[in-house]
């Protein structure tokens, strides 16, 4: 019910800035192959919505209703999680949201660059495990997490388990 009330909410939003062709994405199959008119609604509570939806639709010159998998939704969900966040005042005017797309995903742009030593990651904890030494210039926060880091390794001969 609630998916038919979103597309109700943006057919209505798309009237109100008089648009006449819209193409309209869902990830709900049930909401948009009824609405395509290949499936029939046969749960009472959604007749209505889908006809209040028909309603809407002949307010355009050309609307279509397209599937999009979850998977391939990424987008919508991550502006629906925004609009969440978000309280407008509605006597303001919204500022458009910038959007940039990136090669590589997001949280690759917050590992900084590490010094390369030519040591694997894991040369602290086995340096620790075997030596008990702590690394040069290590601060007493990076000491304290090593051990405990430690605690859940074992050394057998020269692999670390």
């Amino acid at each position: 019910m609630t998916k038919y009330k979103a597309y109700i909410m943006s057919i209505r939003a798309a009237i109100e800035r008089k648009i006449k062709v819209l193409e309209v994405y869902g990830d709900s199959t049930l909401v948009i192959y009824q609405l395509k008119s290949e499936w029939k609604t046969r749960d009472s509570k959604l007749i209505s919505y889908r006809k209040l939806v028909l309603e809407l639709v002949e307010e355009f010159d050309d609307i279509t209703f397209c599937y999009l998998s979850r998977d391939e939704n990424q987008m919508a969900d991550a502006l629906t999680t925004l609009a969440f966040m978000i309280r407008v005042n509605k006597q303001e005017d919204v500022k458009p949201i910038q959007m940039s797309i990136f090669e590589a995903l997001a949280h690759y742009y917050n590992i900084e660059e590490e010094e390369e030593d030519d040591h694997p990651w894991y040369h602290d904890i086995l340096r620790y495990v075997k030596n008990h030494e702590d690394p040069d210039q290590a601060t007493e926060n990076y000491k304290r997490t090593l051990r405990r880091l430690t605690s859940g390794y074992v050394l057998d001969r020269e692999i670390l388990y």
